[in-house]
């Protein structure tokens, strides 16, 4: 019976020391994007809570890449694969350099720490990596004209460099988003030995009043790759301006000439009459004169 008692309390002590020396880790930092032709540091940091350190060591997809043991010489270990190129110079035992990066070092990256004996605990965390390509040209817009009348169809295109992944675009008009139905996507297209894809976005509607901001219709193409690539190109178009019409010229000129006409009308008219009252005046003067002689003479 006393010899139970011993194995039990040795068997709690155990468990009390694992239950207070659990040793953590307190980050695992993995870039969720990278450029390719770069280079990258993953970082893992813990807490041994007073645990004497075993090993890190570092898995690329499930395979070990990394491994560092303090008791070692030199502690720092290699184990070579596909898109992995460790700058062991510069990698401890909280981080690990790879310079430079290629399209095949995206995966799924895993940090293990391990104790020392007795306790030989192991925590690990992971994160995921993508490696980007960066565009070899910006933005372009194709299909437009330099001027627009109201009722006009605007069709144009937005196309972006190769890249991996493909650039996720965008449309603006006059500094908005582009309502969805307004816009025309298209597949990426995939070209080149390392298959990169080349984004093309459409953009057709008919021009409104609304789309003109003080005679001008502005449209915008962004073109991003999450937090690693942010482009944009913009054209500004004129409104076409409508000629003024001709009939407000010529009514202007036909209300002169009646003006004229009528002023040239009543002129003749006061004529005839002043002259048409001269006559009846020497007709009066002329019946005078022949009545006076008549009486005279008799």
């Amino acid at each position: 019976m006393h010899k139970m008692w011993c194995w039990l309390i040795v068997f709690h002590l155990f468990v009390l020391y694992d239950f207070v020396h659990c040793i953590t880790l307190t980050e695992v930092r993995v870039p969720k994007h990278t450029i390719r032709g770069h280079a990258v540091k993953l970082e893992c940091h813990y807490d041994m809570e007073g645990e004497a350190l075993y090993s890190v060591k570092w898995y690329k997809d499930g395979r070990e890449f990394y491994r560092y043991v303090p008791r070692d010489d030199p502690p720092g270990s290699v184990f070579p694969q596909p898109g992995i190129a460790v700058d062991l110079a510069n990698s401890t035992s909280e981080q690990v350099i790879l310079d430079p990066l290629d399209l095949s070092s995206s995966g799924k990256y895993r940090c293990e720490v391990s104790a020392e004996a007795p306790s030989f605990q192991t925590v690990s965390d992971h994160g995921e990596m993508m490696v980007v390509v960066l565009p070899d040209q910006d933005p372009y817009i194709t299909g437009g004209k330099p001027r627009y009348q109201i009722g006009d169809p605007v069709r144009v295109n937005c196309t972006s460099g190769r890249s991996k992944p493909a650039v996720h675009l965008v449309w603006y008009i006059n500094g908005d988003p582009a309502e969805p139905g307004l816009v025309k996507r298209y597949e990426p297209r995939i070209t080149g030995i390392d298959k990169l894809e080349t984004s093309i976005l459409g953009l057709e509607f008919r021009v409104k009043p609304k789309h003109f901001k003080h005679g001008d219709m502005k449209l915008k193409c962004l073109a991003t790759i999450s937090t690693v690539y942010w482009k944009s190109n913009e054209e500004s178009v004129e409104g076409e301006k409508l000629q003024k019409a001709p009939t407000l010229e010529s009514r202007r000129a036909v209300s002169a000439d009646s003006r004229a006409d009528r002023v040239q009308a009543a002129s003749s008219n006061w004529a005839t009459e002043n002259t048409g009252r001269l006559s009846a005046s020497k007709l009066a003067i002329y019946v005078f004169i022949l009545l006076a002689s008549y009486r005279y003479t008799s």
